[in-house]
């Protein structure tokens, strides 16, 4: 996965845990994509420091992934939904019962992640 959509995904699920001023500056590089100079200006702090700001966002945000898998379940969720989509446009179209089967194993592995 390409590192700003993860970044991205990370803070979308734990980023509500950083306090309010590293929010702000990881809000700052990840999705307004302003330079580390651009935010240390802004900040009035040095550009070292934004940059280990960051590194520390993102190593915390890592760590909280590791520890509950929240962005991980999701993925693999969403990907388990596109298949059912793709075996429901499947289905409608030759009328498959493979694709029946298939989608209620894969309904059935969802309900039981929840």
């Amino acid at each position: 996965m390409e590192e700003k959509v993860e970044q991205a995904y990370l803070y979308d699920f734990y980023g509500e845990l950083l306090n309010e001023h590293q929010r702000r500056i990881y809000e700052d590089f990840i999705f307004n994509d302003l330079s580390l100079g651009e935010i240390a200006s802004c900040e009035g702090i040095s550009r070292q420091g934004v940059h280990d700001l960051i590194k520390r966002c993102n190593k915390l945000l890592a760590g909280y992934e590791e520890k509950l898998h929240l962005v991980r379940k999701f993925l693999d969720a969403k990907q388990k939904v596109e298949q059912i989509h793709r075996l429901a446009g499947e289905l409608r179209k030759y009328g498959s019962n493979m694709a029946i089967e298939e989608i209620e194993k894969i309904s059935n592995q969802l309900l039981e992640e929840l």
